[in-house]
């Protein structure tokens, strides 16, 4: 019996309040929240106001309260909006916010959690926007996919290469998705769906001056891309910036452990090939994209890491669905790449620390595999 099905959670819209961060003193939601203070008040959760109390001294003026997404007690606040970005896999975050009219931005849900929260939130009939930017990086992929494709004018082929370092920091909800290894998704190719298994089409593309071994990952872009810019061919890939690494991550799919190593026993070993958190380090991924013969290829970087670049996605999102980035806000359910500013979208990430090297593809953006520098 799920105990959580009955809370009803009491969050009221208040023009004038906080924004609520939901995770927001995890790996991602620290970054975020320093990036958000200087935009708006903010109300940071999670399940231990301790664990939050030194950002919120750091932050100066920040709330911290307790709501865990596992306990039936039901939580309640006066907020502008909300931002989760913890999973939510009931769902109850969610629910909240749409049933109280809160805009709603969600960096965490894997392709099947998006999908289900796409018709959650549209069977509730949303008055307030609703951003689902899932998208690799809390939607940055999408953004930049979009601002190639205004200056194409038009996406036919988005290709995504991501080079995952591994000596960045990275919280454990991050390689969450390493438990669908064993699962084959749908993608969208030469206009046809079709089903593939994970680490498919390995391949090797320079991303920067990195010459990097990518596979195939499940990631919402390329359920997204296809619907909303008619994108006939959607492929994601990542690999990881030891090739030694990425060299054992498909010799443990080819050996089936994502199969048959599945549920809580093997747990450690699944988890062990990719959480691995360092430091830090530097989150650099190419995007690849072609229309009526052309290409543009983009290099995105930002050397203050995944997370913070994951919570550059999130802000960017909270401006969107805020509509505090100059342009009116989303009505219902809206995905990153339906941005009405796409011509802004390397701009308002040049502004974060985030850089966008664009050149144009002789390739057209067909196939992205090792050539010239982007």
């Amino acid at each position: 019996m799920n105990l959580l099905k009955d809370v009803h959670d009491d969050l009221t819209f208040d023009a004038d309040g906080p924004v609520l961060l939901v995770g927001g003193y995890g790996t991602v939601g620290t970054e975020l929240a320093r990036l958000a203070a200087s935009h708006w008040p903010l109300l940071l959760t999670g399940r231990s106001e301790q664990r939050g109390a030194a950002l919120a001294q750091e932050l100066g003026g920040t709330e911290v309260r307790r709501w865990d997404l596992t306990d039936p007690t039901p939580f309640t606040a006066a907020v502008r909006a909300v931002a989760s970005v913890v999973n939510d896999p009931d769902d109850r975050v969610l629910r909240a916010a749409v049933r109280s009219g809160v805009p709603y931005v969600d960096v965490t849900r894997w392709t099947a959690r998006l999908q289900r929260a796409a018709t959650v939130a549209a069977l509730l009939r949303p008055t307030a926007p609703v951003l689902l930017s899932s998208a690799w990086m809390g939607g940055v992929t999408s953004l930049v996919t979009a601002a190639l494709a205004e200056r194409l004018g038009g996406a036919d082929r988005v290709e995504t290469a991501i080079r995952w370092d591994l000596a960045d920091r990275a919280g454990a909800d991050s390689v969450e998705f390493m438990d669908r290894l064993g699962l084959d998704y749908e993608v969208v190719r030469d206009g046809r769906r079709r089903s593939v298994a994970p680490l498919s089409g390995p391949r090797t593309v320079r991303i920067g001056d990195s010459p990097t071994r990518v596979a195939g990952i499940d990631t919402p872009e390329q359920f997204t891309l296809p619907l909303t810019l008619g994108t006939t061919t959607a492929a994601t890939r990542i690999g990881f910036s030891s090739r030694a690494s990425t060299t054992a991550l498909l010799a443990a799919k080819h050996a089936g452990l994502f199969r048959w190593g599945r549920g809580e026993r093997w747990e450690p070993a699944r988890r062990a090939l990719l959480y691995s958190p360092g430091a830090g380090g530097v989150a650099r991924l190419r995007i690849d994209v072609g229309h009526g013969g052309h290409g543009l290829s983009a290099v995105v970087e930002d050397r203050a890491g995944q997370a913070h670049l994951t919570a550059v996605g999130a802000l960017l999102g909270l401006r969107r669905a805020l509509g505090t980035d100059g342009a009116a806000p989303p009505v219902g359910v809206a995905f990153p790449e339906q941005t009405p500013r796409p011509d802004q979208v390397l701009a308002d990430l040049a502004a974060v620390g985030v850089t966008v090297a664009v050149r144009a593809d002789t390739r057209t953006g067909a196939d992205s595999r090792t050539g010239a520098a982007a």
